[in-house]
């Protein structure tokens, strides 16, 4: 072997080494003492955290001056009891007394590094996913139709109607559906828009329009909220489940085979479903909601995670409780990614109920037009639900009649 070849080999062994070294820094280094880094990162601590690991920053977070005697005279006074980084590091970790002049729940809060996760998150797996979700549910009903194809009444109509919801049923709804199709466009406008339209129609136009869309968002929120109540009290009596409910759903409600109709109420096992869904989502999305349209005044975050916490699921879970003590920024933040997590759910859902309920189902849409239906819809899709109007108006009939002289 030549001894070129030789120094090849060498410097070939040297790379394999520096390259397990570099991958393995813990097998290259000792862990740094903290003490000695007087709460300074580390190259391994910031590796660490773009890695996404969990570090335990409290060597910096203590850091702050705390312990000197000088300390105790005030941490930002004039006899210099803190270093400048130990300063920053009290602000950014909220421990500096600090008093200022503007009053607020947020004029105490100099430093917050939490936004950059909070954007991280919104325009990056919020969005994707979000997105994901809404293409593979529209995709999913795609699908079911060209299989399926428009679910149309088996026997011959009768020509006879039967009264499903009255005016003020309507009303409610219609308010509600509305209302949630104009909170789903802007807020989907909103959110998605600076990424994918502004490259489109520019800054200036979509800044235009975003304008107009946050005045419609917030303000029709407030008739989405009242005809949520409406729709609660009207109709909760009519979806609470029962037994009959098992039946319907182990036919799927005959939604995937023809002539096959299992007996339901006034609300299937499937409305039931998507009740229960607009109630509990349209809760959950009005309280984050509320909390977005009155910023810093309404902290839903720590004290929902205090209940969380209480139960023991996120120590069994994750090893750790939630943080019970949260910035008013923080509180923020967190309000804004759940409204918009639930937003995506809450649109796919609607986008099935609007399939189901307009085209995909023969008669469905006239139920909320003229709140009538054929009798022989009624008998197909809510036998049970027939059956007891049909002896209300046999009992009513026979109650006017007038008896024979």
């Amino acid at each position: 072997m030549t001894y070129s070849s030789i120094e090849d080999v060498m410097r070939a062994l040297l790379w394999i080494a520096l390259s397990f070294m570099l991958a393995l820094p813990s097998f290259a280094q000792e862990a740094p003492d903290r003490d000695a880094t007087g709460g300074a990162q580390t190259l391994e601590d910031i590796m660490a955290r773009q890695r996404g690991e969990t570090l335990d920053d409290s060597f910096r977070r203590d850091a702050t001056g705390q312990g000197n005697v000088e300390a105790l005279i005030g941490q930002l006074g004039t006899r210099g009891g803190a270093s400048d980084a130990e300063v920053f590091r009290a602000l950014r970790y909220g421990s500096a007394d600090t008093t200022t002049a503007a009053r607020g729940p947020t004029s105490g809060l100099l430093i917050q590094d939490s936004g950059m996760k909070w954007l991280s998150f919104r325009e990056g797996p919020l969005l994707r996913y979000g997105l994901i979700f809404l293409g593979v549910m529209t995709a999913a009903i795609l699908a079911f139709y060209l299989y399926r194809g428009k679910i149309l009444i088996d026997g011959p109509k009768t020509g006879r109607m039967i009264i499903r919801f009255d005016a003020f049923e309507r009303f409610s709804h219609w308010v509600m559906g509305v209302s949630f199709i104009l909170l789903g466009l802007s807020g989907l406008y909103l959110i998605a828009g600076r990424k994918f339209l502004i490259p489109w129609m520019g800054h200036g136009v979509y800044a235009d329009i975003a304008e107009a869309g946050k005045w419609v968002h917030n303000n029709i929120s407030w008739a989405f909220m009242i005809s949520l109540v409406f729709v609660f009290i009207l109709w909760v009596k009519h979806n609470i489940p029962d037994r009959g409910d098992i039946q319907w759903m182990a036919k799927a409600g005959g939604l995937f085979s023809k002539g096959v109709h299992p007996p339901a109420k006034k609300f299937n096992a499937g409305q039931k479903i998507i009740f229960w869904s607009v109630i509990i989502l349209g809760f959950s999305i009005s309280l984050s909601g509320v909390a977005l349209l009155f910023p810093f005044e309404v902290s839903v975050f720590a004290k929902t995670f205090q209940i969380v916490n209480m139960t023991g699921l996120p120590n069994l879970i994750m090893g750790a409780p939630l943080p019970e003590v949260l910035s008013p920024y923080e509180e923020m933040q967190l309000s804004q990614l759940w409204h918009g997590i639930v937003a995506f759910l809450f649109i796919g859902i609607i986008i099935a109920h609007i399939y189901l309920g307009s085209v995909g189902m023969e008669g469905a849409i006239e139920t909320m037009a003229t709140g009538e239906v054929d009798e022989q819809w009624a008998k197909e899709h809510h036998s049970i639900w027939y059956d007891e109007e049909m002896a209300k108006a046999k009992e009513a009939t026979s109650d006017q009649a007038t008896p024979a002289e």
